[in-house]
């Protein structure tokens, strides 16, 4: 049996404009989704602290005038927003 992809919001605490909406993420797991957040936007640093996330969500329920009208593809395993690399 296939294991099932579930969508993730997670919110830092942190200046860093980059960050100021969040980070969208399609994971197997929470843990997925942390080792997948590490591994394409932190790289060689440390993760700012996570302030709050929301598993398994509607996505109509962010931003419509900036985060919905830049999201990648949510149904696929990855990082949807933002769709540009912190570093």
């Amino acid at each position: 049996m296939d294991k099932l992809l579930t969508k993730y919001w997670f919110e830092f605490d942190t200046a860093d404009s980059l960050l100021r909406y969040g980070i969208g993420i399609t994971a197997y797991s929470y843990e997925d989704a942390i080792n997948i957040m590490q591994a394409q936007l932190f790289k060689d640093q440390s993760m700012p602290a996570i302030k709050s996330y929301i598993e398994d969500f509607d996505i109509l329920t962010l931003d419509a005038n900036h985060i919905l009208l830049n999201l990648g593809p949510v149904s696929i395993r990855g990082i949807w927003y933002p769709l540009i690399s912190l570093h």
